[in-house]
């Protein structure tokens, strides 16, 4: 339950109050603000599994923007760039790496 709260804290610090609530609630990205806090919720009343799992997904669809930054970020560090080129790894890195979506 830490982590969540956590981490919108932490962003708050970092980007201001403002910029934090104007990034949650874009129009384009209330299916994902809402399952993000909605999972919030639904830990607070008891069902953590479920809840995580809600703030996981909303997470994803949040910052999905973002992964093609960080991928091309890893890539060019030497060891984990390596390991994101072996065969397995490397086609589901392309496809978390690829977006279509602006942040």
């Amino acid at each position: 339950m830490q982590m969540p709260v956590l981490f919108v804290a932490g962003l708050a610090f970092v980007i201001g109050l403002e910029r934090t609530f104007r990034f949650f609630f874009q129009k384009h990205k209330m299916k994902a603000t809402g399952f993000f806090l909605g999972g919030v919720f639904v830990v607070l009343i008891g069902w953590p599994l479920i809840g995580m799992i809600f703030e996981i997904y909303g997470f994803f669809l949040l910052f999905r923007g973002f992964f093609p930054v960080v991928v091309g970020f890893i890539r060019r560090v030497p060891v984990l760039g390596s390991l994101l080129n072996l065969p397995g790894i490397r086609s589901f890195v392309d496809k978390v790496g690829e977006s279509n979506n602006m942040v």
